[in-house]
């Protein structure tokens, strides 16, 4: 093996140790705002993550707490549903670069007067992405947070989530797609585990944790019959 080749194999298991080490690292050594399974309640129907409390918290403030500019942009089902997202491409929490997206909290009838402002339109895999005005940014940055999507980058086997955030109040299996979905409704917590993949961890406030599980619960049943 060359000396070049040496260096590069020792940065790579080196990199592989911190990415790791941030899940494995007991949670008051980092900064614990920084680590998906420190959660807070500042009051019992809302859910703090990240040091950003959802309903109360704005894309805009979440900007400043994660040092990037979020990519605003609005999207509609192929049942005609609309939402207004800002994803975060790469963040840094905990020495760990993961993606983020935020669901800002706009009214429907907002969010029909943005699509039909709307600038450009692209198609997408699960529907249409609409370019806003920058007016229409300037309002979703300053929107309360409704959701919060975190994508870590490594994946996590179910030992370490059992280890981090206990044991789930429930699991509900996709058939179709080959997922998991491990509940926790105390904390507005839904993650979706897939074999060989990375998991996807969304937050929402504890009272609105039937919007994600009901279509869970609805497609479960569907599969059983």
């Amino acid at each position: 093996m060359t000396t070049e080749k040496k260096i590069y194999w020792v940065v790579g298991i080196f990199s592989v140790v911190i990415i790791f080490g941030s899940f494995l690292i007991p949670g008051d050594r980092p900064d614990k705002e920084d680590l998906p399974w420190h959660i807070e309640h500042p009051t019992p129907n809302s859910v703090k993550v990240f040091g950003l409390t959802l309903g109360q918290s704005t894309p805009g403030e979440a900007e400043i707490r994660f040092k990037e500019q979020a990519e605003p942009s609005l999207f509609k089902s192929p049942e005609g549903d609309l939402s207004a997202e800002l994803f975060f491409e790469q963040i840094n929490l905990a020495g760990l670069r993961s993606r983020v997206v935020l669901t800002a909290d706009i009214s429907e009838a907002d969010l029909k007067s943005m699509y039909e402002r709307g600038l450009r339109m692209a198609g997408t895999g699960s529907g249409k992405k609409i370019t806003l005005t920058p007016e229409d940014i300037e309002t979703l940055r300053k929107a309360p947070i409704s959701s919060l999507t975190y994508m870590p980058g490594v994946r996590v086997d179910e030992a370490l989530i059992l280890k981090r955030f206990g044991e789930p109040s429930q699991i509900i299996k996709e058939e179709k797609h080959g997922t998991s979905h491990w509940l926790y409704p105390q904390h507005g917590l839904d993650i979706t585990m897939s074999e060989g993949q990375k998991p996807i961890l969304q937050y929402v406030s504890p009272n609105e944790f039937d919007i994600l599980v009901t279509p869970l619960l609805k497609q479960a049943s569907q599969n059983t019959k």
